[in-house]
């Protein structure tokens, strides 16, 4: 699945890359005419070029709109149209939390598709996954822009860039996915609940809906919520293992294959390899150590003279099997899709601190577009270091580094670090300090309690969405907590990378000599991995030591 992944985003790559140069494609004479009908009904320009801080304000504006639409639909899903099951409108603090989580690309669901939305609802968060993740890519093209150009501060034009993410990659590549699941069995219809009788002869009541359509956009654009409670562990979202491959390589598609658009977009392809070669160890490490854990089962239930042949199977899927499920569980966490296809608070102990790791780092591959903007922090501070190490002003493809961008940098490091400690450390102190009161948020306190509070915190600040499920989260202290972590861990991330990348291209271009620091060689590569590294280890160890480590040893 992995080597299938790689394998089309090389060329998908090479394609986003003509994409943002305006270079023909042979999708223009189909989608030239649709791009210039939203250029014409919005009034825009796309040929008008946007400093740094006008692409900047584009994007908050028209995410400020569709956050305020998203609360209407939501807070009146039970008198609008398309609710065929006549499920309720959300609460106050619901909607804030899932209009947030949608807008920001994190699709942190605290409430079950089949029971708290209506179709309407379902659609129109899906037309968030294809603008969260629009914006994402267009932010991104931003910054591939501002690196290649030696001296300007006119980097292209923030609409063209998000109505080509739109139209040009995300919606003909959701329709082929699409596709593929509603011929294996995912649902694609607008009616209502449909009875049928179980093999015990009971009748029960199946939700279905426009399944296919919101599952490929959900996977493609690394959103990750689903349109069932469980998501895509539920037989309707994910029926079997074809689909099961289909939604993971489609998930790995764009991030891996936006670091080789970037390679082409500045024309520095070793670069790209370089990154990409950092970004596939930190995955691996990560995701080698998981399916072994799991296909190795629990030594606790193996004392007991249970067999455990087909590895952990506890919260997971047999069609999957426990290396599959352990291996998606580390794709969709470094990734920040956050789908599911087994539950993750059902993971060994250290495979669940894996998971935690690769939202902590949060810059293998990652989200679409943002994942390269938080590994271009680290890029920014490897420079930094390296040239501190070698007496040399620190140099990044030809632009001088110097202390404005490296107090943004350092802002943009410890701001991933503080939302998530901080937050888990209010809501840990909350439940200690009370816990009869809010008994219904833990159903494991102790060790794993603490897990599941970190995971939360973890998820909504890496823009995952994901969660260790023991968690009662439907409260207005986790809607509310989560809905400002979301916020901030979204756009805060996007405003540093591209301050940075806009002032180093309205810098002085300084040729390369013998003295300079080569970017894209693998003694670099790992002074980048170095850096990330410590930057996890001294900020999340103390935190992962009071959970997933201390439940490990517990087990024992």
């Amino acid at each position: 699945m992995f080597t299938l992944a790689v394998g089309i985003a090389l060329p998908l790559g090479r394609y986003i890359s003509k994409i943002y140069g305006n270079e023909k494609t042979w999708l223009d004479k189909l989608l030239n005419p649709v791009d210039q009908l939203f250029y014409k009904i919005s009034g825009i320009d796309p040929g008008k070029e946007m400093t740094w801080k006008q692409h900047l304000t584009a994007l908050l504006t028209i995410n400020l709109v569709w956050f305020l639409a998203a609360m209407f639909v939501l807070t009146n899903m039970s008198w609008l149209p398309m609710n065929p099951d006549n499920n309720p409108s959300m609460s106050g603090d619901l909607a804030f939390n899932t209009a947030v989580s949608f807008v920001t690309n994190t699709n942190l669901q605290h409430y079950s598709g089949e029971t708290g939305m209506s179709y309407l609802g379902q659609l129109t968060l899906m037309l968030w996954q294809f603008i969260s993740a629009g914006c994402g890519i267009a932010i991104a093209a931003v910054v591939f822009f501002a690196m290649k150009e030696r001296t300007t501060d006119k980097l292209g034009n923030f609409y063209f860039f998000f109505v080509r993410s739109c139209t040009r990659i995300l919606f003909p590549i959701a329709v082929v996915v699409a596709s593929l699941l509603a011929f294996n069995g995912t649902p694609m219809t607008f009616e209502g609940k449909d009875s049928i009788i179980n093999l015990q002869g009971d009748k029960v009541e199946v939700s279905r809906g426009p399944v296919a359509a919101f599952v490929a956009i959900k996977h493609l654009g690394t959103n990750g919520g689903g349109f069932f409670g469980p998501n895509s562990a539920h037989p309707l979202e994910n029926p079997n293992y074809f689909t099961n491959i289909v939604e993971i390589v489609t998930q790995m598609l764009i991030p891996l294959a936006m670091i080789f658009a970037m390679g082409f977009i500045i024309k520095r392809r070793k670069l790209s390899w370089t990154i990409f070669g950092v970004m596939t160890i930190g995955f691996l490490m990560l995701m080698i150590p998981t399916v072994v854990s799991e296909v190795n089962g629990n030594p606790a239930i193996s004392e007991m003279g249970i067999s455990q042949s087909m590895g952990n199977m506890e919260g997971k899927e047999v069609r999957f099997g426990a290396a599959a499920s352990a291996y998606w569980s580390i794709a969709t966490t470094v990734i920040s899709t956050g789908s599911i296809n087994s539950m993750h608070d059902s993971f060994m102990p250290l495979s669940g601190m894996n998971q935690l790791l690769g939202m902590m780092v949060n810059c293998f591959y990652g989200g679409v577009g943002v994942g390269f903007l938080n590994f271009y922090i680290f890029i920014i501070l490897a420079v930094f270091i390296s040239g501190l190490m070698v007496g040399r002003t620190p140099e990044f493809l030809g632009k001088k580094i110097e202390a404005r961008e490296m107090k943004i940098a350092m802002i943009i490091a410890l701001l991933h670090p503080l939302l998530i400690l901080a937050g888990t450390a209010i809501a840990s102190y909350t439940f200690a300090n009370d816990p009869e009161a809010y008994a219904s948020w833990l159903n494991n306190p102790g060790f794993h309690g603490f897990s599941e509070m970190l995971y939360e915190f973890t998820s909504s600040s890496a823009n995952n969405g994901s969660g260790f499920e023991g968690l009662g989260d439907n409260t207005p202290f986790w809607n509310i907590a989560c809905g400002i972590v979301m916020l901030m861990a979204r756009y805060l991330p996007i405003i540093g990378p591209v301050a940075i990348a806009g002032s180093l291209a309205a810098k002085k271009y300084i040729p390369e000599s013998a003295g300079t620091l080569k970017t894209d060689t693998p003694t670099f590569g790992l002074m980048v991995f170095a850096v990330i590294a410590l930057v996890a280890a001294l900020s999340f160890f103390p935190a992962l030591a009071l959970g997933p480590i201390a439940e490990h040893f517990s087990l024992k």
